[in-house]
């Protein structure tokens, strides 16, 4: 805010000394709106053009278009010249109104449509000398080298802004929402539906989100930041909306080629015995991350602020009422078969090869066992293939040990919790006030001290925020409960908690385009382009 303020004071100032060098009052260059209407009449457009000026996202486009008029209209018509009025506007309109080299030309639009009509009316006549003779003195004629970079040029920072604040593409990289999202699917994500998030690092590559391709490294520079603010939202998030968010706990990363892992999962023991010791050694970096530059994730949205989330025998509680399961939900099935199983038709029918866990060859009869994520259609088509087949399911409670325990992390308040098993715990909603103590603190003291930026610390069973004993905590911000569709192979909110409001990305519209298991190789899944979504559950 303070940036903005300072920003709109010098550019007040520069209108008001360019204002001296015309027939504006001078006085009017800082008055708010007014200066801007006199500014849209400078340059030749007319003052409701200004208006323009209020709609989000377009707004930068029309300003970088003012700002660049008015260079034209003091004659500068340089590519560089462009470049500086765009970028350092306020600076170039103080230089322009206080060099004394520097004289108004002309309202830079009027004489353009003026010009371009004489061109256009020497064309008609048929006076093909005066026509090669105007487009030869025309002083805003650009040679075809320049005509296309400053096209790729608005056509990157185009692109890069409605990545930014309206849609972004985005593509399905595991397995956590299959049945209803597949490993893939390609999407693209509105950015609008709850709300437009401003941008908080804005020194960055265009079109990058973090890394830079092939040759490594973070495409952006965590400082100068903004700080976070959200525009109104067209919609709120509700239950069993998918939603693409920040990773929450992606702060501080090792990055692997095959994935990345958070110095939480190395507290944690998570992290495999191989990659462990290379970061040990020092051979993989730390890696920190802000918050708009962390990884995306998708998951379903279980429960919202206020809601208070438990799971008993896999099925998920939201204020003690079960809760609507999705469609296509998936749970780890243990398939066997007196004969070898025929996987051919898998990934047709949406199972991946991320999804067979374990498979195990009878030493006789050619049998076989799997361990295998499904939903109830693939169970009904796998059966399908022979009588003989039989589904059980694996209780998944003994599983979940090389992922050390879940959310919290807590062995005393979260005894006894598994994926299967979880809760009851409450999901925090903004102005509410909750008691803690050294008890209960453990799921709300990443949210007090690292995402409400608070200073938490615990003495002798005493609980200190700022400073200050406390025996309560009143929340800033909404939080929400993210799980997979595929609750066996998800590594979700049981794992990593709450997602602030602050971490949220947008709403999935459509799916545009999907390669089986992620795999040009293995076909595309025709069936699924332009499918919503937002409505696979």
């Amino acid at each position: 805010m303070v940036f903005l303020i300072v920003y709109y004071i010098l550019l007040s100032v520069g209108l008001f000394l360019i204002f001296k060098k015309t027939n504006i009052p001078s006085w009017k260059g800082l008055i708010p709106i007014l200066n801007i209407l006199e500014w849209c009449k400078l340059v030749g457009r007319k003052p409701a053009y200004a208006l323009l000026l209020l709609l989000p996202v377009i707004n930068l486009f029309i300003y970088a278009s003012l700002a660049v008029d008015m260079g034209r209209s003091f004659k500068k018509y340089l590519f560089w010249h462009f470049a500086v009025a765009v970028i350092l506007t306020p600076i170039a309109f103080i230089y322009l109104g206080l060099s004394k080299e520097e004289k108004y030309d002309q309202p830079i639009i009027t004489f353009e449509k003026e010009y371009n009509q004489k061109i256009q009316d020497a064309k008609e006549q048929g006076k093909e000398r005066e026509v090669r003779k105007l487009e030869q003195r025309n002083p805003l004629k650009k040679t075809p080298a320049r005509e296309w970079v400053e096209a790729v040029i608005f056509a990157v920072f185009a692109a890069a802004f409605i990545r930014m604040f309206l849609i972004e593409a985005y593509v399905i990289p595991t397995s956590s929402m299959e049945g209803s999202l597949l490993v893939g699917d390609f999407l693209f994500v509105s950015k609008a539906h709850y709300g437009i998030r401003t941008p908080q690092t804005i020194a960055m590559i265009p079109l990058l989100h973090n890394r830079i391709p092939l040759v490594g490294g973070e495409s952006y520079l965590e400082k100068p930041k903004l700080p976070y603010y959200r525009l109104p939202a067209l919609e709120s998030i509700d239950r069993n909306d998918p939603v693409v968010f920040n990773y929450p706990e992606g702060d501080s990363v090792y990055i692997f080629p095959y994935r990345t892992w958070s110095i939480h999962d190395l507290r944690r023991g998570a992290i495999p015995t191989q990659e462990t010791r290379l970061i040990q050694a020092g051979r993989v970096p730390l890696i920190t991350r802000p918050v708009d530059k962390r990884d995306h994730y998708i998951k379903r949205c279980i429960a919202v602020p206020g809601d208070t989330i438990q799971i008993i025998n896999r099925q998920v509680y939201i204020n003690g009422e079960e809760a609507k399961n999705p469609k296509n939900i998936q749970f780890l099935y243990r398939v066997s078969s007196p004969t070898t199983i025929n996987t051919r038709n898998f990934s047709k029918w949406g199972i991946s090869d991320e999804d067979i866990q374990q498979v195990q060859q009878a030493q006789f009869n050619n049998g076989m066992t799997i361990a295998i994520v499904l939903n109830e259609e693939q169970k009904e088509k796998i059966k399908a293939l022979d009588p003989n087949i039989q589904i059980e399911y694996i209780e998944y409670g003994d599983m979940t040990k090389d992922r050390a325990s879940m959310f919290p992390h807590d062995p005393v308040f979260a005894s006894g919790w598994t994926v299967d098993n979880f809760g009851p715990l409450y999901i925090p909603k903004a102005g509410e006030t909750v008691s803690i103590n050294s008890q209960n603190i453990a799921p709300y003291r990443r949210i007090i001290d690292v995402y409400e930026n608070n200073d938490l610390t615990e003495r002798d069973g005493k609980i200190f925020i700022n400073g200050e004993q406390t025996s309560t905590y009143t929340f800033k911000m909404n939080y929400y409960w993210m799980m997979g569709d595929n609750r066996h192979n998800s590594e979700d909110a049981r794992v990593w908690g709450f997602v602030p409001e602050n971490h949220i990305v947008g709403k999935p519209l459509f799916i545009w385009f999907s390669t089986r298991e992620g795999s040009i190789n293995k076909g595309v899944n025709w069936n699924r382009i332009f499918k919503s979504a937002s409505s696979q559950n």
